[in-house]
């Protein structure tokens, strides 16, 4: 089963930017066909998502840690006019975040959704 999350922080600034679930759906199911934007290395991915109303060039970054197929978390995000990229450090601190939620257990995963410390993106899945 496919499991779609995103880090509280996440969550706040996607809403703050009215960024709807959907587009990380669409996101997911993008890397899911091998249109992955940049591979950091340590399971963390530069995806690129479009802002509403426009394409994804003057849309938003998004970081996220993922076992294609499996388990995604996205840890961050933002605006790419607001800068091009994370520093070295931000990149160590998400890689080593992201790869602490892709190792959680089921019981740790309920623990972190009732802690409000990861929510679950919620996908229309068609059948």
């Amino acid at each position: 089963m496919k499991h779609i999350l995103k880090r509280k922080d996440f969550a706040r600034w996607q809403g703050a930017e009215r960024l709807p679930d959907a587009a990380l759906c669409k996101a997911v199911k993008e890397m899911e066909s091998g249109l992955i934007d940049a591979d950091l290395g340590g399971f963390l991915y530069k995806k690129r998502v479009a802002r509403s109303g426009s394409g994804k060039s003057g849309g938003y970054r998004t970081l996220l840690s993922a076992r294609i197929g499996n388990r995604y978390v996205f840890l961050h995000g933002f605006p790419k006019s607001d800068k091009a990229n994370i520093t070295q450090d931000e990149k160590r601190a998400l890689q080593y975040a992201g790869k602490t939620f892709l190792e959680l257990s089921a019981e740790a995963l309920s623990k972190a959704f009732q802690a409000g410390v990861l929510m679950e993106v919620h996908c229309e899945q068609a059948h």
